[in-house]
């Protein structure tokens, strides 16, 4: 199927922001759509509908499927993904914008696609990434596969809205823009609170006696997160603390 400007636009503004997710099912998903006949890529696109990029794509998807879901690794696998998704993304998105001519000029539009591209695709990530990030401070693991599986079906049904249904993209992407406006300021908060309370250990412990002490004790005061003692008298001689 032959791509007008405004399947142009959303291919370009969808390839990014899924790219920003899941890159290599983005791969697999436009090159296998194109090798059977649901959409023409772009010729500067016409790379991802080789067998050899689809069978890497299809194997680093499978390595990603599982690493995905395991908690921790995924956020170290999206730490490592930040220096690819986002170049990824702004080259699909220019690879896409090849196929008109805006009338920018090929140098103009090719800078602009990047800037643009990459913008979309970080904004994905990010939020991703954060979301993890945030999904990690629980230990139970069950969280994490439910966003891996939601993350997959949420970058395959905005590929086949882009293909298909290129307005009704839009129309999420926009709700994409809200939500995103919204929710990353909440992520990075509640990640830099996480960490904000990672205490030395000889604070934290006697943080923790403290608490649990009476007041006619009169041991412990106030201990701040830098690990600094306002008034702290520290049992002597304990072999849980480091030595003075």
């Amino acid at each position: 199927m032959p791509l007008g400007i405004i399947e142009t636009l959303a291919l370009s503004m969808g390839g990014a922001w899924a790219s920003g997710v899941n890159l290599y099912g983005t791969v697999v998903v436009l090159g296998m759509m194109n090798n059977f006949g649901f959409i023409d890529l772009p010729p500067d696109l016409q790379i991802l509908a080789s067998w050899w990029v689809l069978a890497l794509a299809m194997f680093l998807y499978l390595i990603e499927f599982v690493a995905d879901k395991i908690p921790v690794v995924d956020s170290v696998w999206d730490a490592v993904h930040t220096f690819i998704r986002i170049p990824a993304g702004a080259l699909l998105a220019a690879g896409a914008m090849s196929g008109i001519d805006a009338g920018l000029g090929d140098e103009a539009q090719t800078a602009i696609s990047l800037l643009v591209g990459g913008t979309i695709a970080a904004g994905s990530h990010f939020t991703k990434a954060g979301s993890r990030a945030a999904i990690n401070t629980s230990p139970e693991p069950v969280t994490n596969s439910i966003a891996s599986v939601t993350e997959d079906v949420a970058v395959f049904g905005a590929l086949y809205t882009v293909v298909f249904h290129p307005v009704i993209f839009f129309v999420l992407f926009a709700l994409f823009i809200l939500l995103l406006i919204w929710l990353v300021p909440k992520i990075w908060r509640f990640i830099a609170e996480v960490f904000g309370n990672v205490r030395h250990p000889a604070a934290a412990y006697g943080q923790a006696r403290a608490q649990h002490a009476g007041p006619d004790r009169g041991q412990f005061g106030k201990i701040t997160l830098s690990g600094t003692t306002d008034k702290v008298q520290l049992p002597k001689g304990d072999p849980k603390l480091p030595p003075r």
